[in-house]
């Protein structure tokens, strides 16, 4: 283990983090307050990234590209919430999770019909290509700095929405007590559309950023939808907050656990052992976490107010 070593894996943990919160906040919005489990959030996130490989290839500019994607994974989420998401808030979360996981299906096999199963890229912009000196020796790509200062941005900005507006007044109301607004004339309907949309969209945003750096295919967004969970458990569900805190903590630990659990446990055990165990040990830790926080803490480490 180097100190080179540990500050790029620092650094690919912090990314991966702000991808996650990306999917994360969406979710836990979602879950928070419309109390509905989506298991098709994760396919936003792919769409995103099909999205940026379609306009980016028509427009010729990652930029362009990029808020066409925006508004297409925006308009997909409003129609998935108009054609069947709505049928299902007074239903029980089993049927929630039987229906959109029914969605996952259907999508990661439409993605093929309309691209084609094999994997898909898009280039990184000019402007952010390349690689900048972090320390003698250690070079960090552009483009990686760039997702984690969009996603740091994004996260300073929902802050603003949703503790200094209107908007997220009612919002923060509804995850609480969603009759007491709609009973002094928030239209109810109205908000889980606008909180749904804004959520796919921070999901499709995700994909977006990802898309140059990982391989776009059907499935991509289903493994990050599994840690996305695991945020909003261990952050507290319906917290902004904690879905930041929850998302960089799981990046995090599962980059540093995979590079470094190895190495670590050859301190103690003999190096086939090491070998043997630390990989399956690496990709429990984020697991063994979430556990040893809801025995404690099982509202999670910053739960929603009234939760």
């Amino acid at each position: 283990m180097t100190l080179a070593l540990l500050a790029v894996q620092t650094l690919n943990g912090l990314q991966l983090g702000v991808l996650l919160f990306l999917i994360a906040a969406g979710l836990t919005l979602v879950f928070g307050v419309m109390d509905f489990i989506n298991l098709a959030h994760g396919v936003q996130y792919m769409l995103g990234a099909y999205f940026a490989v379609t306009f980016v290839g028509l427009t010729g500019s990652f930029f362009a590209g990029l808020a066409l994607a925006l508004l297409a994974a925006l308009l997909a989420g409003l129609l998935l919430e108009f054609l069947v998401f709505r049928h299902l808030y007074r239903r029980d979360h089993l049927d929630q999770v039987l229906a959109t996981f029914g969605v996952i299906l259907f999508l990661n096999e439409l993605v093929k019909v309309v691209w084609g199963a094999a994997p898909l890229h898009y280039p990184i912009p000019e402007m952010l290509s390349g690689s900048i000196v972090l320390m003698d020796g250690l070079l960090y790509p552009v483009y990686r700095l760039a997702i984690i200062g969009a996603g740091l941005g994004v996260a300073l900005l929902l802050y603003v929405l949703v503790q200094k507006t209107r908007t997220g007044m009612r919002i923060r109301a509804g995850a609480t007590h969603p009759e007491v607004i709609g009973a002094l004339g928030v239209n109810i309907r109205r908000l889980f559309m606008l909180v749904f949309g804004f959520g796919t969209m921070l999901a499709g945003f995700a994909g977006i950023m990802a898309g140059p750096i990982l391989s776009v295919e059907p499935g991509m967004g289903d493994q990050l939808l599994i840690l996305a969970f695991v945020v909003i458990v261990i952050g507290g569900i319906g917290s902004i907050r904690g879905a930041f805190l929850g998302a960089l903590i799981v990046g995090l630990i599962d980059t540093l656990g995979r590079s470094f659990a190895t190495d670590i446990l050859r301190l103690f055990l003999t190096p086939s052992a090491a070998n043997d165990i630390g990989p399956a040990l690496a990709s429990m830790l984020i697991y063994v976490l979430m556990a040893g926080i809801l025995f404690f803490r099982p509202a999670g480490l910053f739960p929603a107010p009234g939760r």
